[in-house]
């Protein structure tokens, strides 16, 4: 099974290979997909990262706050 974690408070420039590195340093990542606006292709600044279930808690203890690109994410 697998946990979908919410990243918000992205930066613009934060791209999907940044949260896949990110993440991997805690966890083994399945998915990571950053939201973007339909018309402009521009970020909407928050993503979904798919990991195992088991390490959504760590995930978040570890992650969330943690400065990314000059922003500090929201991870839950």
């Amino acid at each position: 099974m697998s946990g979908s974690l919410y990243v918000g408070n992205l930066s613009w420039q934060t791209t999907e290979d940044d949260l896949m590195i990110l993440f991997g340093q805690h966890t083994k990542v399945k998915d990571a997909k950053i939201i973007t606006d339909r018309e402009t292709g521009r970020s909407k600044g928050f993503a979904f990262v798919e990991i195992p279930e088991e390490d959504v808690e760590k995930a978040i203890s570890a992650l969330n706050g943690f400065e990314l690109n000059g922003r500090e994410i929201i991870v839950n």
